[in-house]
């Protein structure tokens, strides 16, 4: 190991403000930048800060500094789902780096790239339990792609270079580098200081991102036209979209509702997936799922084909395996392998990217879609199921139902083309519902893991990206208590980020399990001293009301989102109301239960 260390601490500093001496901090810092990394999220502490110290008065790099290190992750998340980028966290060891493994685990199980940085105390101290050490390798190697740790100074660029690609590569995710503090601060061996910090580093980084770049991909013609032969056959298609199409891109998803256009078939969406079809679209049948619409589910049970782009069939969809779309052929386009046949098995599978099998799919369709009369009979029995309308609730005079909230915050976001975010629990589901997105890339939720506290700093986050932009987090009483510091981060960072918070005093999804399958037994699901929300958001500097009339939250709603600042809305709902439609787990599509329990089977 080149263990050459600076005589004296960094004290001065380049014309720049930053540090003068090129230690492996300052490389790493000039490999994030060489590519194409300009925003960090983080939290600095002792073994970290050879790193933060090259970052003092970094013009090139922007510093979001958060109140907790899952909220790092997070806000990376927010800005990585909204860009396409990467998010890049930095952390310190010990409970800095395990602090981190909630949001590591969100962002694998929604194949989100984030790259986290985590400090670590020396290498020869590495195994002594010294200060505030942590095996981060063994803790974030299920939480992660691929982690590594950093042993020569050597190493940092191209260790660097290859984690960032590596988050994007095939199915995005995150990727962890563990930096011991005396490689941070370590000198390479020979280096031209006569040539720029980018160039440095440049040559190291462009070709560790040559080499783990992926080969061109080869389209498999010959399941292309089995799928092609599947649809145009196909009486009673379905498309079905997830949250690999928005991985894939604003084309891909582009690509997507052409085919289905095309072909004139139904199509719905996972949670992770909305955005990726246009709402508005009359083929459009909404969610599916454990919540989704009777519609869309219904649809999927009486497929006689379903076409699954970029989704992994997870349980939350696929409800009883058993049941799960009995009459239907199915069609799979997935980047990662491991995905299929993993849960379901399919008729056709496609391995790659979404953008270039789709578009080789319409291709092979250009003069084979079905015929209208071929579907009409599909769609009248759709059309029966839409008439249910299975969303539809009665309003009250006396308290505000949260589906009435939930409409009436899409009516106020019409037209600015807004971005969500939500924690997790019914709130989550009754967003999903009623909120509705044209476009992909607005929508952010946590899906596979269900972490509550995502939703705040996501949208911070998200807000960081998009400065000129609407960003509502939608949230619920319990939620929004997991990362509450950070409305001091908004604040700090001018974060102009909307909080609408569905207080109904409960874990409200957890109560409503309680309620339908456990007998009505409420254990521990009652938030029995919740705080004044509307004092604890004025207290860290941000506007704020509380809304419990229904008559008055339409105006509520408007000086939320016209607010300059961020604000945080306080909404009384209605505290007992469940999340309807609903197929319980262990069910299949056809058996559902609607508004007031009562079950719908077909």
């Amino acid at each position: 190991m080149n263990d050459r260390l600076p005589t004296q601490a960094f004290t001065g500093a380049d014309a720049c403000g930053a540090p003068a001496l090129l230690n492996g901090a300052r490389i790493l810092l000039d490999t994030l930048i060489a590519n194409g990394v300009d925003t960090v999220f983080g939290y600095p502490g002792g073994a970290v800060l050879p790193l933060y110290d090259a970052l003092y008065a970094e013009p090139r790099l922007r510093h979001v500094l958060v109140r907790h290190e899952q909220a790092a992750v997070h806000a990376a998340e927010g800005y990585a789902r909204t860009t396409g980028k990467t998010g890049v966290v930095f952390v310190t060891s010990g409970p800095g780096m395990a602090n981190t493994t909630s949001g590591l685990l969100d962002a694998m199980c929604d194949s989100i790239p984030v790259l986290c940085i985590s400090g670590q105390v020396a290498t020869g101290a590495i195994g002594t339990d010294a200060f505030q050490e942590c095996d981060a390798i063994g803790i974030s190697r299920s939480v992660t792609k691929w982690n590594t740790q950093i042993r020569t100074v050597d190493a940092v660029a191209d260790t660097a270079a290859r984690a960032l690609t590596l988050t994007r590569q095939g199915r995005p995710g995150p990727v962890l580098v563990d930096f011991p503090k005396d490689v941070q601060l370590a000198l390479p061996a020979d280096v031209d200081e006569t040539l720029p910090a980018g160039e440095r580093v440049g040559v190291a980084a462009l070709r560790a991102r040559r080499q783990a770049a992926k080969a061109a991909l080869k389209v498999p013609q010959s399941a292309v036209r089995r799928a092609a032969d599947l649809i145009a056959q196909a009486r009673r298609p379905v498309f079905y979209g997830g949250g690999g199409l928005i991985n894939a891109g604003p084309q891909a998803c582009a690509a997507f509702t052409d085919l289905v256009r095309h072909v004139d078939a139904p199509c719905t969406l996972t949670l992770m997936g909305l955005g990726a079809f246009p709402a508005s679209d009359p083929r459009f049948l909404g969610m599916l799922g454990m919540h989704g619409t009777l519609e869309a589910n219904l649809a999927m049970h009486h497929a006689d084909l379903i076409v699954c782009v970029g989704a992994r069939f997870d349980d939350r969809i696929t409800g009883r395996l058993a049941d799960f779309c009995p009459h239907a052929r199915k069609i799979h386009i997935d980047i990662d392998p491991a995905s299929i046949n993993k849960v379901v098995r399919v008729d056709v599978a496609m391995v790659g990217d979404c953008l270039p099998l789709v578009g080789a799919l319409r291709e092979a369709l250009a003069d084979r879609a079905p015929p209208p009369e071929q579907l009409q009979a599909w769609w009248h029995r759709i059309e029966r199921w839409r008439a249910k309308d299975c969303l539809a609730v009665p309003e009250r005079d006396d308290a505000i139902l949260p589906q009435h909230l939930m409409q009436r915050l899409n009516a106020a976001l019409q037209g600015r083309d807004a971005i969500v975010s939500t924690d997790v629990g019914q709130h989550q589901m009754w967003a999903a519902q009623y909120l509705r997105f044209e476009r992909p890339n607005r929508w952010l939720t946590s899906g596979g893991a269900g972490t509550m506290g995502y939703g705040l700093p996501a949208a911070i986050g998200a807000r960081i990206a998009h400065p000129d932009r609407t960003v509502v987090c939608v949230s619920g009483d319990a939620s929004v208590l997991m990362n509450i510091q950070e409305l001091s981060t908004a604040v700090q960072h001018d974060a102009d980020v909307k909080v609408v918070l569905c207080n109904n005093g409960y874990m409200g999804m957890v109560r409503q399990w309680q309620e339908l399958i456990h007998g009505g037994r409420y254990s521990h699901s009652y938030n029995a001293s919740l705080p004044d929300f509307v004092a604890v958001a004025k207290a860290f500097g941000w506007g704020a009301a509380r809304v419990s009339d229904p008559a008055q939250l339409d105006d509520a709603l408007r000086l939320c989102l016209e607010s300059r600042g961020p604000y945080f809305l306080d909404v009384c709902v209605a505290e007992q109301e469940n999340c309807y439609p609903m197929m319980p787990a262990g069910y299949g599509h056809h058996r559902m239960m609607l508004a007031g329990g009562v079950w719908y089977e077909e």
